[in-house]
């Protein structure tokens, strides 16, 4: 029921996913909106299964209104059915806010993990870019960011097919000097760490392929998001207007559409789908609001190969192998320095 063309685009994504990957799927929500929808598409109704819940979460919902109020809210049931092993994992275009608080109120989030994270994917000239985390947490530690860089890497494995990843951290110029304190003190983490972290990166690396990560805080990634965002739409659109304008580039653009196809395409978030919600006990994979039936599609298929990598549990045995190392290297503050002198 999530999402700004909710149910029908999530409805047709789910029948096209069930025809391209040949699995079973679970559409949650509201019954007779549902049924209406597949009503006028072509089906295997063995592959398709419709769970009802009498509520859903707005777009505009804070997600503490949703956690309080909305108890059959479709993101909720969906959530439960993760839990209680009748489903493996679950795609959402709706409110993101609403989706991850009830995510770790529902799941619950991975030993360890102080707070889940998101990230986004980013076409590049070479091969796509995960930035993570793009919204999810405003004010982040530099240890919270070190477990987003672990998080992400078998993401970046088994969803993007990179097998060591490189890392690096977004920052406003490529010397260890420059950016902020949380910048620098989670740099100097990383490179103690036994991970292929390059260093700093500019926010022009992200669409450059110099790294298959890129590491920031919240505030700062979901800027970078919806800069980029912003700018492809003004492109496009600058770009039709002045292929329209004359018609010596409207004839140019006869020849030159399969190109122009091929590029949208490589920029069009629909190719991806989603990403995985990062640290919670669970898959839980977040698309894009404006998602279309393709993107939906898609983000199924980033869950089907989350849930057959058992990406879950990569993501517990990579935080399990590097936090003890991560406590060995990181920088004291005043409270370890005390109850170090205090336990000697």
């Amino acid at each position: 029921m999530g999402g700004d063309y909710a149910p029908e685009a999530v409805v047709k994504g789910a029948v096209l996913a069930v025809k391209e990957l040949g699995i079973p799927l679970t559409l949650v929500g509201q019954q007779d909106l549902i049924a209406r929808e597949l009503a006028s598409l072509t089906y295997d109704p063995d592959k398709i299964s419709v769970h009802h819940c009498t509520e859903a979460a707005a777009m505009g919902d804070s997600p503490i209104e949703v956690i309080r109020r909305k108890k059959d809210a479709s993101i909720r049931v969906a959530l439960e059915l993760v839990k209680t092993n009748q489903v493996q994992g679950v795609v959402s275009a709706g409110n993101s806010g609403a989706t991850m608080a009830l995510a770790v109120v529902v799941l619950g989030k991975l030993p360890g993990i102080e707070r889940p994270a998101l990230g986004a994917i980013f076409p590049s000239y070479y091969s796509p870019t995960l930035l993570i985390d793009v919204g999810a947490n405003v004010d982040c530690t530099p240890f919270q960011l070190v477990q987003f860089a672990v998080m992400a890497v078998p993401l970046a494995k088994y969803i993007l097919k990179r097998p060591n990843p490189k890392i690096g951290i977004l920052s406003i110029g490529e010397e260890d000097s420059k950016g902020n304190d949380l910048v620098r003190q989670t740099a100097e983490i990383l490179r103690k760490m036994p991970l292929n972290f390059l260093g700093n990166v500019e926010g022009r690396d992200i669409y450059s392929g110099k790294v298959d990560i890129v590491v920031c805080d919240g505030f700062v990634g979901n800027v970078c998001l919806k800069v980029s965002e912003g700018l492809a739409e003004n492109m496009g659109a600058m770009l039709k207007e002045e292929i329209r304008a004359k018609i010596g580039s409207r004839i140019g653009y006869i020849f030159m559409k399969p190109a122009f196809q091929a590029y949208s395409k490589r920029l069009d978030y629909a190719e991806y789908g989603g990403v995985p919600l990062l640290g919670v006990n669970g898959i839980v994979v977040i698309s894009h609001g404006a998602s279309n039936p393709r993107a939906i599609m898609n983000a199924v298929r980033v869950a089907k190969q989350a849930v057959e990598n058992r990406f879950d549990v990569h993501v517990l045995e990579g935080l399990k192998q590097y936090e003890a190392f991560y406590h060995r290297v990181k920088p004291m503050g005043l409270w370890d320095t005390i109850k170090r002198k205090i336990s000697t």
